[in-house]
């Protein structure tokens, strides 16, 4: 089986990493890959084709025979990559356009879950300055979050404590413009109390099969100040997310999507995360993605103990229901070194210097982000360059490692929270 995995982050090393594990899969194609995915050699192999470059991807699953797609990120599947490659006969896991909606509309979101009964924040939908500051004239209480509808890797939300904050913020999304026409709409929406939390499923419109809860931590600074990111770190399991939680979560949320989305035309497949906020063992949803999430791929991956390739392709042939999905025991946590400056401006082209040692250590893995080769070197090309990820039979064995991986790599400016997994300890 030759199989392509469509994006550029860890999440994508670490899918190329769990494909590998099925003895059946003889080719790994990352379009476009990372220097990480560049290194693992032998079945794997780097794709210079870009994650929305549809044409060029569809010409390359003709070229090289390649059985089974896998979509990353969101950007694809918000063009329509999924209802392309079906259109040509193509076997592929993901949302279509139209179910990924899910994500990359959050007023399409917000609505949906009005319709179907599913948990959230109460909120209004805006689309022009004047109409969203006069609602935040009038707003009684704060905070108030404050979303761009469109996507913006994962930086498009503002929790505003004060009046003067959601105003600020509203000019910037409507007046600014910092995020063009993914802001042409913007939900306004009470605040959430509670802590984080993230359940990811693997869905073939009808069945369901869970993988383990998470917690990311999207702050870029330790104790979650500072600005949102695309995630600092995460750890698996969340034991906020009990099983009497999970259920709820199954009743209340995955099963009405499911069902809701199929009654109105639009079958949700392929990967399903359920953002939540959970207030007294009450879950409410805070956002749907329509894809696995990244960090928290880097840790629910590794504890899957059945064979991935397995379960994706039997989301695709009907037999989800019955194929293995066991999750080994113990725990798993990732920290993510970025970039200096990260999420705002940084330099890239910085050398990555990795102490070969790091393999050494028991459970951990290195999935690789914002790298790429330059003859010998490895060097840094994005925000968040690296998730170190490690395994351990309980969550502080898992974070110990992982910090012990972080200490053997350095580069010039390598920033990472020293913080990951302290709500759960």
């Amino acid at each position: 089986m030759n199989i392509l995995i469509i994006g550029s982050g860890a999440r994508e090393h670490a899918m190329a990493w769990a494909a590998l594990r099925n003895g059946n899969v003889a080719k790994v194609f990352v379009a476009p890959g990372n220097g990480g995915t560049a290194m693992m050699g032998g079945r794997v192999r780097n794709v210079p084709i870009k994650a929305t470059e549809l044409d060029a991807l569809l010409d390359f699953t003709d070229r090289e025979a390649i059985d089974l797609t896998v979509v990353g990120p969101e950007q694809p599947l918000e063009i329509g990559i999924v209802n392309r490659f079906r259109a040509t006969g193509k076997r592929v896991v993901g949302p279509t356009m139209e179910a990924a909606r899910l994500e990359t509309s959050k007023v399409f979101s917000k609505d949906f879950m009005k319709r179907n009964g599913i948990p959230t924040a109460a909120y209004r939908v805006f689309r022009d300055y004047a109409a969203a500051t006069a609602y935040l004239d009038s707003c009684g209480s704060f905070p108030q979050v404050i979303k761009a509808s469109g996507l913006c890797a994962g930086k498009g939300v503002v929790v505003a404590t004060t009046r003067q904050e959601a105003l600020e913020a509203i000019h910037e999304f409507f007046e600014n413009r910092i995020f063009g026409e993914a802001a042409d709409e913007v939900v306004i929406e009470g605040f959430l109390s509670g802590q984080e939390a993230s359940v990811f499923a693997l869905t073939d419109g009808k069945e369901y099969r869970l993988f383990l809860s998470a917690q990311d931590h999207k702050r870029i600074g330790e104790g979650d100040t500072g600005k949102n990111t695309g995630g600092m770190g995460a750890y698996a399991p969340a034991p906020l997310v009990t099983p009497e939680v999970m259920n709820k979560v199954e009743e209340r949320v995955i099963r009405p999507t499911l069902d809701g989305m199929a009654a109105e035309g639009y079958p949700y497949t392929g990967f399903l995360y359920v953002g939540l906020m959970i207030d007294n063992g009450e879950p409410s949803v805070v956002e749907f993605n329509a894809r696995l999430g990244d960090p928290e791929t880097q840790v629910v991956l590794p504890l899957l103990k059945s064979d991935f390739v397995d379960a994706l392709v039997a989301s695709l042939d009907g037999g989800l229901a019955s194929v293995p999905f066991e999750m080994h025991g113990g725990a798993a946590a990732t920290v993510v070194m970025a970039s200096g400056g990260y999420p705002d401006a940084y330099e890239s082209g910085r050398q990555i210097d990795v102490d070969p040692s790091v393999a050494d250590i028991e459970g951990v893995l290195v999935f690789h982000a914002g790298t790429r080769q330059d003859g010998g070197r490895l060097l840094t090309s994005g925000g968040r360059v690296l998730s170190v990820t490690a395994l351990g039979g309980s969550l502080k064995e898992a974070l110990d490692r992982a910090y012990q991986g972080i200490g053997k790599i350095s580069f010039e400016g390598a920033c990472f929270r020293r913080d990951i997994g302290a709500k759960a300890l």
